[in-house]
């Protein structure tokens, strides 16, 4: 099909140049009517039924091209000396209508510009004649020749010319020649078999743009005001479109009309004409399309200047109107097409009236209510609607105003649970992104309800439904990062946002509490903080720490019920840290509760050697900052850290937990001694022997050099901090001890790591105390 067509189309190509030539030869000669005979003969190549539309648009092209020629030669001398009323007359005997029609419409332009005659008779004359070409493609080329043919002499204004015709006539003109393409161009619809039905679609929109440069012509008319357009031109073409009862025709025209003519003239239009034509069109119609233009370019219209709109015309409710009218009106509408009107919808509101969220919520309203009126309407449309949800959290930047729609929250309940948790991480990302506080209890209940699929199971979720690792930690770690975000400046007020967030983040269930609770007790550590700063101005302070010191307990008590057992540990060390800094009357006695909590987790539930080393040394550590225990109890735990490093598996880990208690007797505190360090060489020195005794014992010579080395720099920091009991013979005893074993070592990194330690000691040694080893 394609040979043929390229087959067809070079030799009409072939014709039409031999034609042209012979006409130019001819009008070069002033042989005028020969000329014509060859342009009768060139014009009879767009007679042709076989061309598709791309091949006749070329052809076309290719001979009004040359009709420029006899244009310019009837322009030039003929019409000095010849009437060029008598030509107008002579081409109308040419024998086929096609080649007629084009031969009357050059030569009438050229009449027109003669102003020998009425310019509105002409027009109309010419206009009414190309009623007498009905084929289709033919009849709409034709009309387009004649339209752009007259581009340059048609009436503009309102003033009567000499020869004729104001800008009225030049409405009518192209309003007529507008309706007879038109009524073409939906007759190709109609013609050959039903299975070609396709084909003469996309042949259709092939040639869409001809029957469109009308509307684009009457928009250039610089004499149409916003009153013509209004009782003249936009009733002609509407009444057209909806007689014409054409999809394709509908839908273009309709955007066309929107894309041609001023943001002026659709505000003045829009409510009783434009969108009421909306409800008309053809069921196979894409409105949603033709809304979604219209708010669009008004929509930027208004943002461009705000004074654009004037007070007068209420856009946002015209359009609400409107969209639900047709929407109620036409119930095939898929449900993703209604979410985009609404989308529109929203984004018009928020662009011409940004400080009023009642629209906003008027909008996610009329949503809801259709999806509760008519359920089926709501499935399948997730992805749409979860489109929608995001665009007010996109423009207003701020949470605490989305939380503020009442209709908003509601509609999550028709996501599915994939583009619910997609629509609640968005959200929580935003959050923390845009760095908004959320400052109310009220409103931290409120989000964690809407994003309730992150913070707990949902009740649509499949129960065997498994899900990655990966992500559901990255969700938790976010919902954790949130929590941060919900703080309030006035410390009572903060209190109940830990507590909503308490009930919400507790019935996560255990696999997630081990991210989240976690962000909360240090949100309530530092709230403990603040009641501390303000405990000059608050005369309760202290029972409000205590009552918060109660909280963390209360969450430290669920992750140990979920067997988190290093988490709790580390937890329970800091929240005793902060109780002793706190200086409350009961100090001693919230604080001894959560170090013996931390050391029932230590001896009953870590079992791995490591993590017993890692348990007991910040347990050490955390005692020696302490300062509120009395020495009835401080010697107790003393001790107990003690022998819980003494009896450790391994030896070198034995080693090092004892010289770590070391600090206990050293640096560490009670409240008897006032904040003053206990400094107890005795038991320091106890320790420390006890160590190297350890160490002794230890089989490996590489571990048990590293392990000297170790205990040396302990005895280094006594000396230097005034231990009477280290001496430097001890310390000259271990160096030699070093000494001694160190050849004994197998090559190595570990060895070489050892060996470099050692040496920096030395140096450290003989700079600080001047000694030499």
């Amino acid at each position: 099909m394609d040979v043929d067509q390229t087959r067809y189309l070079d030799a009409a190509k072939e014709a039409v140049k031999r034609e042209a030539f012979n006409m130019q030869r001819c009008l070069d000669k002033s042989q005028l009517m020969d000329g014509l005979r060859h342009a009768t003969e060139m014009l009879n190549e767009l007679r042709t039924s076989i061309l598709t539309p791309k091949n006749y648009y070329e052809l076309y092209m290719m001979v009004t091209m040359e009709l420029t020629h006899l244009n310019m030669y009837m322009s030039g001398e003929f019409i000095k000396e010849n009437k060029i009323a008598d030509l107008y007359e002579l081409v109308q005997h040419a024998g086929n209508i096609l080649p007629r029609l084009y031969l009357l419409i050059t030569v009438g332009v050229v009449y027109i510009k003669s102003e020998e005659c009425s310019r509105k008779d002409i027009l109309q004359d010419l206009v009414e004649m190309c009623r007498g070409v009905q084929h289709p493609l033919r009849g709409l080329f034709l009309r387009n020749f004649l339209l752009t043919s007259t581009r340059d002499v048609l009436p503009d204004d309102d003033t009567q010319t000499a020869d004729g015709g104001t800008i009225d006539d030049s409405i009518n003109f192209i309003l007529l020649n507008f309706c007879e393409m038109n009524k073409l161009w939906v007759r190709m619809q109609h013609q050959g078999h039903t299975r070609d039905k396709a084909k003469r679609e996309q042949e259709r929109l092939e040639l869409k743009l001809l029957v469109g440069t009308n509307l684009e012509r009457l928009s250039r008319l610089e004499g149409v005001t916003v009153e013509r357009y209004e009782k003249q031109i936009l009733p002609a073409v509407l009444k057209q479109l909806v007689n014409c009862k054409d999809s394709i025709a509908q839908e273009y025209l309709m955007d066309c009309i929107i894309q041609v003519f001023p943001d002026e003239f659709h505000l003045r239009t829009l409510e009783n004409t434009f969108l009421d034509t909306c409800c008309q069109p053809q069921s196979q119609v894409n409105v949603r399309n033709i809304i979604i233009s219209i708010i669009g370019r008004l929509s930027n219209f208004a943002q461009a200047d705000p004074s654009n709109i004037p007070e007068d015309i209420k856009l946002f409710d015209i359009f609400s109107v409107k969209v639900t009218q047709i929407i109620q009106s036409r119930t095939e509408m898929p449900p993703e097409d209604i979410l985009v009107l609404q989308s529109a919808l929203i984004k018009l509101a928020l662009n011409v009236y940004p400080a009023e969220t009642g629209y906003v919520n008027q909008v996610l309203q009329n949503t809801l209510n259709i999806f509760q009126t008519e359920e089926g309407r709501a499935k399948g449309c997730s992805n749409e609607l979860g489109k929608l949800l995001r665009v007010p959290v996109d423009h207003y930047q701020d949470i605490l105003t989305v939380l503020e729609l009442d209709a908003y929250p509601k509609l999550f309940s028709f996501l599915d649970l994939n583009t619910r948790k997609d629509l609640c991480v968005y959200i929580a990302e935003h959050i923390i992104e845009t760095g908004t506080l959320i400052y109310s209890h009220d409103q931290v209940d409120l989000l964690l309800t809407m994003i309730e699929c992150l913070v707990a199971d949902a009740p649509d979720q499949p129960s065997n439904q498994i899900e990655d690792p990966e992500d559901f930690e990255c969700e938790q770690a976010l919902v954790g990062r949130l929590v941060h975000q919900m703080t309030s400046q006035v410390p009572d007020q903060q209190f109940l946002i830990l507590n909503t967030c308490k009930k919400h983040l507790i019935a996560g269930g255990d696999k997630r509490i081990q991210f989240t609770l976690p962000s909360l007790i240090f949100r309530a550590i530092h709230l403990c903080r603040v009641y501390h700063d303000l405990r000059e101005e608050d005369e309760k302070w202290e029972k409000k720490v205590t009552k918060i010191l109660q909280y963390i307990n209360s969450l430290l008590s669920a992750l140990v019920k979920a067997e988190y057992w290093d988490l709790s540990l580390r937890l329970y060390l800091q929240a005793s840290l902060v109780c002793d800094a706190m200086g409350i009357s009961n100090a001693e006695t919230v604080g001894y509760e959560f170090m013996s909590h931390a050391f029932a987790i230590y001896e009953e539930e870590v079992s791995d050697s490591k993590a017993q080393l890692i348990a007991i040394s910040l347990i050490v550590a955390t005692f020696e900052r302490t300062i509120n225990f009395s020495e009835e109890n401080h010697e107790p735990l003393r001790s107990q850290c003690f022998r819980a490093g003494s009896k450790l598996l391994k030896k070198p880990d034995q080693c090092r937990a004892v010289s770590l208690c070391s600090h206990l007797y050293w640096s560490g505190k009670n409240r008897e001694g006032a904040g003053e360090p206990l400094r107890n060489a005795t038991k320091v020195l106890e320790c420390l022997k006890k160590a190297v005794r350890i160490s002794n014992q230890c089989m490996e010579p590489t571990v048990q050099v590293q392990l000297f080395v170790e205990l040396l720099n302990k005895y280094i920091y006594f000396l230097g901090t005034g231990c009477e009991e280290v001496s430097e013979s001890v310390l000259s005893q271990l160096v030699g001890k070093i000494h001694e074993d160190m050849p004994g070592l197998e090559s190595g990194d570990i060895t070489k790591q050892i060996v470099k330690h050692f040496e920096t000691t030395l140096r450290f040694i003989e700079s600080r105390h001047q000694l030499t080893f």
